[in-house]
C-alpha cells in the first residue's frame, strides 16, 4: 500500500516564524508519521510573496537604491521570473519593517520608496508586472508613489492582502493605522486626507482599495487590475495540481480571526480543498475567531515554541492520516 500523502502549506507566523520554515515543521512532523509530504509554502499577496513565488517558479533577484518611509536611503529588492514578468512587493521598500516603533508616523511616512522601486523594475522592460500589497507603514493612498510613477507600461496585476475599502470603519485609515502608530488624532486626519483624494474617489469602494495604506485605490487609478492576494498567489504556484493525490492539507497563520476569512492564505486553501474533497487542517498560534466549517488547532501562543508546536502539529495529523487509510 502507498504512504498517505499531504500537503504542508502554512502562511507565515508574522514576527514569528516564516512561511518556508513552518511549512518544514510541518513536514518534518507528517515524515515522522510516516506520510509523505510535499511542502507548499503560501502567501496572501503581501509581505513574503515575492519569495514563495521564487521558491516555487524561480527567477532572479535584482537590488535597487530606494527610499524607505521616512525618505532614507535603503536597498530593496524585486525580482525576476523567468518568463520576464517583474515581481515588487510594497514591504520591501515602504514595510513596516523598516522603521522602529517609535518612528512609525503614517502622517508623515511616504510610498514614494516603492514608486522607485518599480520604476527601477519597468527600466528593465519586463513582460508584465505584479506587485504585492501589504504590510506597508504608509497610509499616504500612494501620494508619495505617484510623484514617481505617473503611469504603467505595462500589464500589471495588483495582489491585495485585504479586500478593504479606501475609507470607513474597515478602511485604510481606521482599520489599520493602529498598528501603524497613528493615535485617535492622526487616523481622523488621515481619513480627511484620503476622502479629499479626487482622483481615488471613483475606486473607493472597489475590494483592496484600501489595501497598504491605500496604495490598491493608487494603483486602480492607474488602470492596474486589483487581485485577491491569496487566491493569485495559489494560481501562480500551481496549488490545485499539487492538492491532487493529497489526503490532507495543513494550513494556517499566526492569528486566526476575522481577517482570515477576508482574504488571508489559510481561507483560500480551505476553499480549494473543499472544491477538490481533500481534507484540511487550519492551525492559529491564536484563535480569536472561528472560521466557518474549519477543522482548527490552536497552538501554544509561545513564539519560542511555535516550530515545535508545528512539528508535534504534523505528526498527530499524521498518525490520525495513517490510522484511517
Amino acid at each position: 500500500m502507498s504512504r498517505a500523502r499531504a500537503l504542508a502549506c502554512p502562511a507565515s507566523l508574522k514576527g514569528v516564524l516564516g512561511a518556508f520554515e513552518a511549512a518544514a515543521a510541518l513536514a518534518m512532523g507528517l515524515r515522522g508519521a510516516g506520510v509523505e509530504v510535499d511542502e507548499v509554502p503560501i502567501a496572501d499577496g503581501g509581505e513574503g510573496t515575492a519569495a514563495v513565488l521564487q521558491r516555487a517558479l524561480g527567477g532572479e533577484w535584482q537590488w535597487s537604491r530606494v527610499s524607505d518611509p521616512l525618505g532614507r536611503p535603503v536597498s530593496a529588492r524585486w525580482l525576476r521570473l523567468p518568463d520576464g514578468t517583474a515581481v515588487v512587493e510594497s514591504a520591501e521598500a515602504i514595510g513596516l519593517g523598516r522603521v522602529a516603533a517609535d518612528e512609525r508616523d503614517p502622517l508623515r511616512a511616504t510610498s514614494r520608496g516603492l514608486g522607485e522601486l518599480i520604476a527601477d523594475a519597468l527600466s528593465h522592460k519586463p513582460f508584465s508586472l505584479i506587485v504585492c500589497l501589504g504590510g506597508s507603514a504608509t497610509i499616504d493612498g500612494g501620494s508619495g508613489m505617484l510623484e514617481v510613477l505617473r503611469s504603467l507600461a505595462v500589464s500589471t496585476r495588483v495582489l491585495c492582502d485585504v479586500r478593504s475599502p479606501l475609507h470607513g470603519e474597515r478602511g485604510a485609515a481606521r482599520l489599520y493605522g493602529p498598528q501603524k502608530g497613528a493615535s485617535p488624532e492622526a487616523i481622523v486626519e488621515l481619513e480627511r486626507r484620503l476622502g479629499a483624494r479626487s482622483d481615488l474617489a471613483p475606486y473607493a469602494g472597489v475590494p483592496g482599495a484600501g489595501a497598504a495604506g491605500g496604495l490598491g485605490a493608487a494603483f486602480a487609478a492607474l488602470g492596474a487590475e486589483l487581485a485577491p492576494g491569496a487566491e493569485a498567489v495559489l494560481g501562480l504556484v500551481g496549488f490545485r495540481g499539487r492538492l491532487g493525490g493529497s489526503s490532507l492539507a495543513v494550513t494556517g497563520e499566526g492569528t486566526v480571526d476575522r481577517s482570515t476569512a477576508e482574504g488571508k492564505a489559510p481561507a483560500a486553501v480551505l476553499e480549494e480543498c473543499r472544491s477538490a474533497g481533500v481534507r484540511c487542517a487550519i492551525f492559529g498560534g491564536r484563535l480569536v475567531e472561528p472560521l466557518a466549517g474549519a477543522e482548527l488547532y490552536e497552538l501554544s501562543g509561545v513564539p519560542a515554541r511555535a516550530a515545535a508546536d508545528l512539528e508535534s502539529l504534523g505528526e498527530r495529523l499524521g498518525r490520525s492520516l495513517a490510522a484511517s487509510r
